[in-house]
């Protein structure tokens, strides 16, 4: 008879991985599921061990969904020296202090500008008519792709996401993975080589040059795969805790016109926001020789899920954890993981997401959601509401 672990399917984990999650963390905290090729590590204080002993569980992945997607090593399936300076290659866009300097001026204009298109649009939906657009603009121009559409951007993201997500390794999602990365490089390769030779303050720009040696550069080819990581991680992350965020505070009678008279509170609902529901949810590891975790022994060589969804709702450190809880006292969670991975641009995606839900809900100030009931999310490592249609 099959374990509960071994009967998980990845339709089960799409439709709603939480309760999974709950269930993992009472019977088996550290347990393979064969429908995903990897042991998942749900309890908070587990997750935050693999995520912060690089000798026992390593970065650099065998048959990496993110390597073999981008075609090579990223930022997040490297360790050591080399991630760390591949790392410091983004610090001078995407570090908190630096990125108060400029993140209203970029951000506001373009979310009144998609504020004035969907209310122009009959449809009225939220996801990929407002939040999405912001999110991958919004870095888009940082990154120094400014001049692409978000319609371009966006199916750039969901493209990469079949990659990055195909832990099954199911065909038909890589190939779509596989074409939009092809995509990818015939349009960013020559933008690199203007770079290479002619710097600017893009973000691209400071991967190719930044912390190097007088004299040396970074090649293309070599910062490409951190490169579509960063459209990836960075244009969803943003977007999708957003819609997440909007979807439970319209949920709750009055707090839209709460944050309304105290915007100081945006910062602490974002966070209760990341925790609830992670944009992203796992960090993946493997281990470098037989680890025992959990009261039970994983193989050397074994592919690692930390599961950072299901830390941040993990019941010995959150009361309520199912709930989203504007009034919830602020402390750290593992939205945006743990250790030397911890995500480079957080202060970036805080930024995006507290912007466009200000917008929104000021310049809409009799805004609902349609038929909420009716909301669907989907997703475990990429989780985010289908669509929102909304009322004004």
């Amino acid at each position: 008879m099959a374990t509960f672990a071994e009967s998980i399917t990845v339709a089960d984990l799409d439709r709603d991985p939480y309760p999974i999650y709950a269930k993992l963390r009472k019977e088996a905290p550290v347990a393979y599921v064969p429908a995903v090729n990897l042991w998942l590590v749900t309890r908070a204080e587990d997750v935050e061990f693999v995520t912060t002993h690089p000798d026992l569980f390593t970065a650099q992945v065998t048959d990496s969904t993110l390597d073999r997607s981008f075609n090579g090593k990223s930022l997040l399936t490297m360790d050591g020296d080399e991630h760390l300076n591949m790392r410091k290659s983004l610090d001078s866009k995407y570090r908190p202090r630096m990125v108060s300097t400029y993140i209203d001026d970029l951000v506001m204009p373009i979310a009144k500008q998609q504020l004035t298109e969907i209310i122009s649009n009959v449809r009225r939906e939220l996801v990929a008519s407002y939040f999405e657009p912001i999110s991958v603009l919004s870095l888009g121009a940082v990154l120094g792709l400014g001049h692409l559409s978000a319609d371009t951007l966006q199916h750039w993201f969901h493209g990469l996401a079949m990659g990055a997500t195909n832990f099954e390794r199911d065909p038909e999602k890589q190939k779509i993975s596989d074409a939009v990365e092809s995509e990818m490089n015939d349009e960013l390769l020559p933008i690199m080589a203007r770079l290479l030779a002619t710097p600017d303050d893009s973000t691209i720009s400071h991967m190719l040059h930044s912390g190097m040696p007088d004299g040396e550069k970074r090649s293309a080819e070599y910062i490409l795969p951190t490169l579509k990581l960063t459209i990836l991680g960075g244009m969803q992350e943003p977007g999708h805790g957003a819609a997440a965020t909007f979807f439970a505070l319209a949920n709750i009678p009055g707090a839209f016109d709460r944050l309304r008279r105290s915007p100081e509170l945006w910062d602490d609902v974002i966070q209760e926001g990341l925790r609830w529901i992670a944009p992203i949810g796992t960090q993946t590891r493997q281990t470098t020789q037989d680890v025992e975790l959990g009261g039970v022994v994983i193989p050397a060589g074994s592919a690692v899920a930390a599961v950072i969804a299901s830390a941040s709702r993990d019941e010995t450190v959150f009361s309520q954890p199912d709930v989203f809880d504007m009034d919830r006292p602020r402390e750290s969670n593992a939205s945006f993981g743990y250790g030397p991975h911890f995500c480079a641009g957080h202060a970036f995606a805080r930024g995006v997401e507290r912007i466009s839900l200000q917008v929104l809900v000021e310049g809409l100030p009799d805004i609902s959601l349609r038929d909420s009931d009716e909301v669907k999310f989907a997703g475990w490592e990429f989780r985010a509401p289908t669509a929102l249609y909304a009322t004004w």
